[in-house]
């Protein structure tokens, strides 16, 4: 039986707390990421149709198959869904994932050089702590994320590791900067480990991404500043860290 695509778009949709400030706050390093990756998703989109002054909160369904629309029961379910949602841009774009739904089910297929899913990291950033204004920055409420321009966001790193499991562990307070462990035979793509260095209100705390997938206190940082350490390390970027521990979630989850 076909999955009902449309259907299970809406019943997100309904799930999402609009006003859980508490879970947006505490995922604001995630919903960050999120956006930045909706925000270049879209650009692409944006470049390949000539729409770049829409650019980004658009109807992707409109530039390829403006025929195809939402069953009137499901449209009328989705506006009772989003009532009391706001900015206007966010409610159109939350009507666009749905439609986008109805297209997918219908059978189309998104370019190669297009992104699959353009609207998966919009709605994933919401269901972990609702949606967005804008104003200079777009306000995550908890992270604020420049807007760009879409060349700039067309140059941004893509960020495609969105399993909860990886989102939940990037999500931590104060200023966090990430470092891989290299060594022969183990380059920066494929590093022996990560570690992180989060400066919270002055306090800094050092910590590994362990085998028990979990971040664990570690005098590794330390130890290395003080030439205790011969393993080297380099600084990565959270799109490289969110890699890493999908990947290593893959490979230890089973052997559990």
């Amino acid at each position: 039986m076909t999955e009902d695509r449309v259907r299970l778009a809406l019943e997100r949709l309904r799930g999402i707390d609009w006003a859980d400030d508490t879970a947006a706050y505490e995922h604001a390093n995630s919903r960050g990421l999120l956006m930045r990756e909706y925000l270049r998703r879209m650009a692409a989109w944006a470049r390949a149709y000539d729409v770049e002054a829409s650019w980004p909160f658009l109807d992707v369904v409109e530039l390829v198959a403006p025929e195809v629309e939402v069953p009137a029961d499901v449209a009328v379910e989705v506006e009772d869904a989003l009532k009391g949602v706001a900015p206007s841009s966010l409610k159109e774009t939350c009507r666009a994932v749905v439609r986008w739904a109805a297209l997918v089910q219908a059978g189309f297929e998104a370019p190669a050089e297009l992104p699959a899913e353009p609207y998966e990291p919009m709605l994933l950033m919401c269901e972990r702590g609702g949606g967005y204004f804008v104003e200079e920055f777009i306000d995550l409420n908890g992270a604020m994320v420049r807007l760009g321009t879409v060349d700039s966001n067309l140059a941004a790193q893509p960020f495609l590791t969105l399993a909860s499991t990886t989102l939940d562990a990037l999500d931590a307070e104060g200023d966090i900067t990430y470092y891989a462990k290299v060594s022969e035979g183990y380059p920066r793509s494929s590093p022996r480990g990560i570690v992180r260095r989060r400066v919270d209100e002055e306090q800094t705390y050092d910590e590994a991404f362990t085998r028990n997938l979990r971040w664990e206190p570690t005098e590794y940082l330390r130890l290395y500043e003080l030439g205790h350490n011969d393993v080297d390390h380099v600084q990565i970027t959270e799109a490289e860290a969110a890699r890493f521990i999908e990947s290593a979630v893959a490979r230890l989850s089973g052997a559990r």
